[in-house]
């Protein structure tokens, strides 16, 4: 039986894509049931409806504006996923770091794609990182969130070659690239994962 997977986006969705593509294989172990953004103008909104996934917003802007803190933001999208009776969470260019008290609820259900080879490069600009470094190899991890940013056990990895004369702009458009192949194989073994 596939399970019910929620997709965390907060702009165009590529990686969203890459997995609704995925899930459309009869033998694929989810069902996109849910797209849910941190922003109402997310692109990725649009595509999701488009194909007759539910969506669903909590905007991050109304809430900093209602004085809801970080918590009662996350009350809210956890609410979300379950009235939608989600099961498991995919990360997919959702820019917010959730709270710890989220993460728990969560644990061992939520992972998180992310454009480095970790532990290298964790945190913000990791393509940017990873050039003023000098390595000769990028690439992009697919790991299970753990209230420490960008630490829990990974599912996948894929090497990217950093080119002579990379910018974090031809660099981050081969890791994307990457990103696409890697995350819905990446879905299938954390899923396995779930009992």
């Amino acid at each position: 039986m596939k399970k019910r997977v929620g997709i965390l986006i907060s702009g165009r969705g590529s990686n969203m894509r890459a997995l609704v593509e995925a899930a459309r294989a009869a033998d694929y172990p989810a069902e996109i049931a849910l797209v849910l953004s941190s922003k109402p103008d997310a692109e990725g909104l649009s595509f999701a409806r488009g194909v007759g996934i539910a969506t669903a917003v909590v905007d991050q802007a109304q809430a900093r504006r209602d004085g809801l803190d970080r918590e009662a933001y996350d009350a809210l999208l956890h609410k979300a996923l379950t009235e939608a009776r989600i099961e498991f969470v995919c990360l997919a260019g959702f820019m917010r770091i959730l709270s710890d008290g989220f993460v728990a609820k969560w644990q061992g259900r939520m992972v998180n794609i992310h454009p480095s080879l970790l532990p290298a490069f964790r945190g913000l600009h990791p393509q940017k990182q990873a050039l003023d470094a000098g390595v000769p190899v990028s690439g992009c991890t697919v790991h299970f969130v753990v209230p420490e940013l960008d630490a829990g056990p990974v599912v996948a990895q894929a090497e990217v070659p950093v080119l002579p004369g990379d910018t974090v702009e031809s660099l981050s458009a081969r890791i994307l690239d990457a990103e696409h192949r890697t995350y819905p194989d990446a879905l299938r073994k954390a899923l396995a994962q779930v009992p």
